[in-house]
C-alpha cells in the first residue's frame, strides 16, 4: 500500500433500498492503491468537496427527477479541489439522450429514433407509420432505470394516453421501434475503464416484460462479446472520445439489429458497472482510476 492515503468520494443517494448496489466492491482494491471510499449521498449538503482527492459518480439513481440540481452538485464539486469522473462536460452532454443523434452523426448505428416534445393522440398514432414498427417504446429524454418508459401497441396505446400525458406533458422525449432482439436474446452490456474492455453481460427480461434491470427482474449472465460486437462498440467509444476526452468508464448497451447491433444507450454518469458479474472488474476499475489520477498530477 502507498505511503500517503488519499480520499476518494463514492457518490451515491440518500436511500439504496430497492437497488443492487455493488459499489462496496471498489473499497478494497482502492484502498489497496492508497484510496480511502466515503460513500455519499449527493444530496447532502453538509458535505465540503474540498475535504476530498476525487469524487467518482457511481449511484445517484434518483438524479433523474431532480437534474437541475444533480447538476449543480457536480458543478459544485467541480469548482472545488475534488476532481470530478466522469468529468462535468462529459455528464452535461450525456444527461440528455439526444445525444444519441450526436453519435449517430458520428457514423455510429444507433436504434431508429424519433425526437419529440409534445404528446397527442394523433402523434402517437403516427409514431408506428413513422418507424413503421406495429409496437414502439416511448420513454424521456432524462431517465434512469426505465422510468416513464411505455411499450405500446397500435392496439392498447390508447389506453395509456393518460399516463403518456403526465409523463411527458412538461418534457421532451424519444420514440423507437420496440427492438424484438431485447426479449427473444437480451441487451449486451459492454464496460469499458479508462478505454480499455473489462467485461461484458447479456441481460435478458423477465417473462412478459421487456426491462433488463435487476430491480425489474432482468436475468444476468456474463459473456464473451463477438467481433461485431466489439467492433461496434469501439466506434462508439471512438466517437465519445472526439467530442469528450475519453470517459474513466463507459457501459455501452447494445441490441442484435440484423446482422449487426445497435446502441441503446452509452452509460457515461452513472451505470451499474456490474462489478459482482467478474471477480477482478472491481480491481480493473481501482488500477484505471488510479492510473488516471496518477496522469493528472505527471
Amino acid at each position: 500500500m502507498t505511503n500517503t492515503i488519499k480520499h476518494c468520494v463514492i457518490l451515491s443517494m440518500d436511500d439504496t433500498q430497492g437497488f443492487e448496489v455493488y459499489d462496496e466492491l471498489l473499497n478494497e482494491p482502492l484502498l489497496a492503491l492508497g484510496w480511502q471510499t466515503h460513500t455519499l449521498s449527493w444530496n447532502d449538503k453538509q458535505v465540503d468537496w474540498n475535504g476530498f482527492d476525487a469524487v467518482i459518480i457511481r449511484s445517484p439513481w434518483d438524479y433523474q427527477d431532480y437534474a437541475a440540481e444533480f447538476l449543480q452538485v457536480l458543478t459544485n464539486i467541480d469548482e472545488s479541489t475534488a476532481h470530478l469522473e466522469n468529468n462535468l462536460a462529459t455528464v452535461k452532454w450525456n444527461i440528455d439522450k439526444i445525444y444519441l443523434k450526436d453519435l449517430q452523426s458520428k457514423g455510429v448505428n444507433i436504434v431508429p429514433t424519433l425526437w419529440k416534445n409534445e404528446i397527442d393522440q394523433m402523434s402517437v398514432a403516427s409514431y408506428f407509420d413513422q418507424l413503421a414498427a406495429d409496437q414502439i417504446v416511448i420513454k424521456p429524454r432524462i431517465s434512469a432505470g426505465a422510468d416513464n418508459t411505455f411499450w405500446l401497441t397500435k392496439q392498447n396505446f390508447t389506453e395509456f394516453l393518460p399516463q403518456l400525458h403526465q409523463a411527458f406533458s412538461q418534457g421532451a422525449f424519444m420514440v423507437q421501434p420496440f427492438m424484438e432482439s431485447v426479449v427473444k436474446e437480451g441487451e449486451y452490456s459492454l464496460f469499458y475503464f479508462n478505454g480499455v474492455f473489462s467485461h461484458a453481460i447479456l441481460k435478458t427480461p423477465k417473462k412478459d416484460d421487456f426491462r433488463v434491470q435487476e430491480e425489474h427482474g432482468g436475468i444476468l449472465t456474463t459473456i464473451s462479446p463477438e467481433d461485431e460486437l466489439r467492433k461496434q462498440t469501439e466506434i462508439t467509444l471512438s466517437a465519445i472520445a472526439k467530442k469528450h476526452q475519453m470517459p474513466l468508464y463507459a457501459r455501452v448497451d447494445f441490441v442484435r439489429n440484423g446482422d449487426s447491433f445497435a446502441l441503446m444507450e452509452a452509460e457515461l454518469i452513472e451505470p451499474s458497472l456490474y462489478f459482482n458479474m467478474d471477480p477482478k472488474a472491481a480491481q480493473r476499475f481501482a488500477q484505471a482510476f488510479d492510473d488516471r489520477m496518477k496522469s493528472l498530477i505527471l
